[in-house]
């Protein structure tokens, strides 16, 4: 168990979608930080305040590592958050470690080579609107499945070089992984499978390295000079790369879509002027933050934020990125999606030295991918109602499980 030293007053609830956001909006009202309960007896504060979100992800005393800030936990002892802490990467990296694992991956997301992409970007996306024009024009059609996930999932398989018969089990272990609405021995279960699924593709980058990201990286483990990566790092940083670089941008897609279909005099203004599209996507982030809340952050010294609420050292953070954008303190009817709003500030990326480094490819897929659907069917409409739209059953991500649209091309 990981100690804290708070009592939770509430459990945060894993229903996603607008319960998600209305008990946001509800912990926010409380105070700075809120002590909550998460699965499996972890206690946490909850910081769904724009101001205090931002202070504390550039805080001093605030660390992404738990391992090295609360010597009593041991590795493993809560399933759903193995995913999360018991890496090393990146994500739980800090100072000299971080710059050190951020040196290797930077150079394949600079912006030379991600433009580079953008011409393998144009012709996955029209084969999968090729692919969709074949169904008939009036049947409902899961747009998820079948255009947002496959977008970004089949540019990262392609960057990091996953064969094409691992790819589906790997996809969809990646999306079991955030869910925090289910059984420990199934969380056990998600997450072994996936660190073995990630050992079967190093195993095939070996035998048959190619120009890719993976192959890379291994070369970087058996041939990195005085730092190499431990077969850990390599494992964490392959976990790390292929999961956030797909399902925050499916996220991303999906959020715009459907809030498009459900103004199209939003949608026709972008259609009389493409190269507003930027303020589209700039606003689904805003709005709807590809991911909600990502474990976790530990309090190294005690944090006052006033209102009588002090963190702890060694206490749990778990800061609401999704809650920045929609913070009435910050925007001006903020649960409102509206392309022409000045201020569409948002961290969506993060802040600091951890600012994503795939930042640059999800934004231009989703600037290649949705003026391009809007363009091959711009009769597109959602089949159900926007509220009927089923949401992920997490706390982690913001996504959606489909997108039931009808094309209208015939």
């Amino acid at each position: 168990m990981i100690a804290f030293s708070a009592s939770p007053t509430t459990t945060l609830d894993s229903a996603g979608g607008r319960c998600m956001y209305e008990q946001v909006d509800r912990l926010r009202e409380m105070g700075p930080a809120v002590p909550v309960q998460l699965p499996e007896g972890v206690g946490a504060w909850s910081v769904t305040r724009g101001d205090v979100v931002r202070m504390l992800l550039t805080h001093p005393g605030v660390s992404r590592n738990l391992k090295k800030n609360v010597p009593s936990y041991q590795p493993g002892s809560v399933p759903w958050l193995s995913p999360w802490v018991d890496v090393d990467s990146m994500a739980t990296a800090e100072g000299k470690e971080h710059a050190r694992l951020r040196k290797l991956i930077t150079p394949a997301f600079s912006p030379r080579r991600v433009d580079a992409m953008g011409s393998q970007l144009e012709k996955l996306t029209t084969r999968l609107l090729d692919d969709l024009e074949q169904q008939p024009g009036d049947a409902v059609v899961d747009l998820h499945d079948a255009f947002s996930y496959r977008v970004p999932t089949e540019m990262i398989c392609d960057l990091f070089g996953v064969p094409a018969d691992q790819r589906p089990e790997v996809l969809r272990l990646f999306r079991a992984v955030g869910e925090t609405d289910v059984p420990e021995a199934e969380s056990i279960a998600v997450y072994q499978a996936l660190v073995a699924e990630m050992h079967t593709l190093i195993d095939t980058k070996r035998r048959d390295p190619g120009d890719d990201l993976a192959s890379f990286l291994i070369a970087a483990h058996e041939e990195g000079g005085e730092q190499p990566l431990t077969e850990h790092e390599l494992i964490s940083t392959l976990l790390l790369l292929i999961g956030g670089g797909s399902t925050t941008t499916i996220n991303l897609i999906d959020h715009t879509v459907r809030e498009l279909l459900a103004r199209p005099d939003q949608l026709r203004a972008l259609q009389a002027a493409p190269e507003r599209w930027s303020h589209a996507i700039d606003e689904s982030l805003r709005i709807h933050c590809p991911v909600m809340h990502l474990p976790m952050r530990w309090a190294t010294e005690d944090i006052d934020l006033g209102e009588s609420v002090v963190i702890r050292a060694g206490d749990a953070i778990l800061i609401a990125y999704g809650a920045h954008g929609r913070d009435p303190g910050i925007h001006d009817a903020p649960d409102v999606f509206d392309i022409d709003r000045e201020d569409k500030d948002h961290i969506a990326f993060g802040l600091g030295a951890h600012f994503c480094p795939g930042s640059r490819l999800a934004l231009l897929e989703a600037r290649v991918a949705l003026p391009a659907l809007f363009e091959r069917f711009p009769r597109l409409e959602l089949a159900v109602a926007p509220e009927g739209i089923e949401p992920e059953r997490t706390f982690i991500g913001n996504g959606i499980t489909s997108l039931p649209v009808r094309l209208h091309h015939k």
